[in-house]
């Protein structure tokens, strides 16, 4: 390794005006460890220097929040002195060097920010993005990352429950895994991260120590050029069964009363964890590094500082308990080790082999972290669409839409993931548009979603993040639940970019906007920048992921259609082609602007809908997004086996009708649609009757006929032919 440099800080991911900072922080030249230690508590990925500034303006704060952002994760009040907690964050740059152990580990390292808060996990979801199918290179990362994501939560015992995955050609260098996982906890029982008591004993808990994920977060906090593979060493090696192991050894210390701070060893590894703690704390914390459990021999201190290896946590213990909770560990064949104690100095220090390693002071660490206002060049909403003929027909293209890459049946997806382990889940991916898991030994269920719109985010960011907020609401609202709040992954490529940062802080903007006027608070989040490879960016992708609470899971619908039932469409259609799926797969164009979100009409309409439900008028509900209502129909038809009889309206032109993607609107299917008619028509809600369901087939306004099992043939055809590597349907390259 070279001498510690100006140079040797920019390898590191330091520009030159923040190496100046680090020299008059310290006063001297840092050594190779404490260089190290500034690079990743400075990254991008640690740091949030570009972002921090536009998050202060999401909401969230509700009477229900009991922890927002700055935890491990957030934490949300569901009743009967229970609480949720939950996260998302991104795994996307490890998922593309190494897509198996990428998605695997950003499965394990979501598990440990909830679990470290005291949360029993109880089901994970996933937003993923991947490029062309026509690219080669996509399958193997699809099938990698399908495959760790099943192999991780599979093995550990928590339910992959939800989830969306799309493509892309803006993918193709950079595909994004998006992870999240939901926990309970009892709500006056949750562990926090600050440490404190001088004195105590701080322990490492978990897998050993090895040279795996070095400098991850600084890899993480950069673009990708054509040396993408050589960054192989910096990805992490998951174990399932040592975290299951985990997950128990902690669980059953925090039914004690030894812990007093405890965070996992995440991004940056045992830097961020110790200095972290400490920080909040406003202690200092002293580390002897040869106590440390490590699997490989000769290992420096730099490298122990910065090893991203899996499975490990970091502990304050008050004073005593260090056997009965090393009892613990061992019983359940972890690794424990007394690594350092708290000090009263504010500052870390690092010995190794008897040598101080690093002594660095905590509060210009976090205090003097930079923090950029940069540039944003945000872009006008591309024009108008101009009137578009329908060039094939509504069956032509609805088997077209529903064959489509993005809107295809995913079982080739969840049928790699184990949706049912530990018994509660009530509602399994495919049925239903939200999630629906039961909490152990209650009545009540948790409803889970993740969400995002990207095209429509393209073309204008602030119109995508309102709607991204408003399906999670929508989808959660749509099974019965009553939304609570919003984890978010901030997907989006290099912030040093005007344009870039443009769509950030517009994403922003509308975001807020959404939370706010949905009483649909942030909790948690993490921000994934600089997703580019050669300079070329990914689409904005502010994935959502959104929670909300059923008094009964016995409450929840599902979206399969059932025969003699009326279907009454929920919410104001005008026909909104602009950014649709039927525009890019059956014209081959991506343009307009995305369809309009009127937030006070979705909120009527999903208070009206969620009302109807729990009163147990509604049978089956859909929300209408991608596709538009025939796609939206069809996708009722198949989860039932039921067809329907539609009719339209003969104000606006069918294709636009069936296929447009006006937002805030669902499909509901009930046995008497003029009651419900009648009470939307109460409640100022816009509705209309759609169709009845029954028979075999979907039958169009124009009496053109289309058999479930046509429906299905297509709706299924994708990912079984394209994973065996057969040829893909024609234009479904996205």
């Amino acid at each position: 390794m070279s001498e510690v440099s100006a140079e040797l800080a920019r390898q590191f991911g330091l520009n030159d005006e923040e190496y100046a900072r680090v020299l008059a922080i310290l006063g001297r030249t840092p050594s190779l460890t404490e260089l190290g230690i500034f690079s990743v508590m400075w990254s991008e990925h640690c740091s949030y220097k570009s972002s921090r500034i536009w998050l202060k303006q999401l909401p969230t704060k509700a009477p229900w929040v009991i922890h927002g952002p700055g935890e491990n994760a957030g934490v949300v009040d569901i009743g009967e002195g229970l609480a949720a907690i939950f996260k998302m964050e991104s795994h996307n740059h490890p998922s593309f060097i190494e897509p198996y152990q990428g998605a695997a580990t950003g499965v394990g390292g979501i598990l440990r920010d909830v679990f470290t808060m005291g949360a029993r996990p109880v089901a994970n979801l996933n937003a993923l993005r991947f490029g062309s199918p026509d690219n080669p290179v996509t399958r193997r990362v699809v099938d990698g990352v399908v495959r760790g994501i099943g192999g991780y939560g599979n093995c550990v015992g928590v339910p992959t429950v939800g989830g969306e995955i799309n493509f892309h050609p803006a993918y193709d260098g950079n595909p994004l895994v998006n992870a999240m996982t939901v926990g309970i906890a009892r709500a006056d029982r949750i562990f926090l991260s600050a440490a404190a008591g001088v004195g105590n004993p701080v322990v490492y808990v978990g897998s050993k120590t090895g040279r795996d994920g070095i400098h991850g977060a600084t890899m993480a906090s950069a673009e990708f050029g054509q040396d993408a593979e050589a960054k192989r060493p910096t990805v992490q090696v998951g174990d399932p069964f040592t975290e299951k192991l985990l997950i128990e050894a902690c669980l059953e210390l925090m039914a004690t009363d030894a812990i007093v701070a405890i965070q996992d060893m995440g991004a940056a590894g045992l830097t961020s964890s110790s200095v972290e703690m400490a920080g909040k704390g406003g202690v200092g914390i002293a580390l002897d590094l040869d106590a440390v459990p490590q699997r490989e021999t000769g290992m420096s201190a730099y490298e122990m500082m910065l090893s991203e290896s899996q499975e490990r946590m970091l502990i304050v213990l008050r004073p005593g308990r260090e056997a009965m909770a090393r009892a613990i560990f061992e019983k359940w064949e972890l690794d424990f080790a007394v690594i350092g104690h708290l000090t009263e100095t504010g500052r870390i220090t690092v010995r190794h082999r008897g040598a101080v390693e690093a002594d660095i002071p905590l509060a210009p660490l976090a205090d003097q972290a930079p923090l950029y206002h940069r540039p944003i060049d945000v872009a006008p909403p591309p024009p108008p669409l101009e009137p578009v003929v329908d060039p094939i027909g509504l069956g032509p293209a609805l088997l077209r839409l529903i064959a489509c890459p993005d809107l295809c049946s995913r079982a080739w997806v969840w049928d790699q993931y184990d949706a049912t382990v530990g018994g509660q889940t009530v509602k399994r991916p495919g049925a239903a548009d939200a999630a629906v898991v039961r909490i152990d030994g209650h009545k009540r269920a948790l409803a889970l979603t993740t969400d995002c719109t990207p095209r429509y985010c393209a073309a204008d960011p602030r119109a995508g993040g309102a709607q991204a907020v408003a399906e999670a609401w929508r989808n959660l609202t749509a099974v019965g639940a009553t939304p609570l709040a919003i984890t978010d992954n901030m997907n989006f490529g290099n912030p040093e970019k005007p344009a870039i940062m443009g769509q950030f802080a517009a994403a922003i903007e509308g975001m807020a906007a959404a939370c706010r006027a949905l009483d649909f608070p942030v909790v948690s989040g993490n921000v994934s920048l600089y997703n580019e490879t050669e300079g070329r960016p990914i689409l904005p992708t502010p994935a959502i992921g959104g929670l909300g609470v059923l008094e009964d899971a016995a409450d929840a619908v599902g979206l399969a259609l059932a025969p003699g039932l009326d279907l009454v469409l929920i919410g104001h259609t005008a026909g909104w082609l602009g950014q649709s799926l039927w525009l890019r797969e059956i014209t081959g164009r991506e343009a307009g602007p995305p369809p309009p979100v009127d937030l006070a009409a979705e909120r009527r309409a999903g208070d009206f809908v969620r009302a109807r439900i729990l009163a147990g008028d509604i049978r089956a509900c859909h929300d209408v997004s991608d596709g538009g209502l025939l796609v939206a129909v069809a996708e009722m038809a198949l989860a039932g086996n039921t067809g329907a009889r539609l009719a339209t309206d003969p104000t606006i032109p069918p294709h636009a009708f069936w296929f447009g993607e006006d937002q805030g609107r669902y499909i509901a299917a009930i046995p008497d649609g003029d009651t419900l008619l009648a009470a939307a028509a109460a409640a100022g809600v816009p509705a209309l009757r759609l169709g009845r369901s029954g028979g075999t087939g979907l039958t169009l306004p124009d009496g053109l006929a289309i058999s479930l099992d046509e429906l299905r043939a297509a709706h299924e055809r994708f990912f079984p032919a394209w994973m065996d590597g057969r040829e893909a349907e024609p234009g479904s390259g996205g």
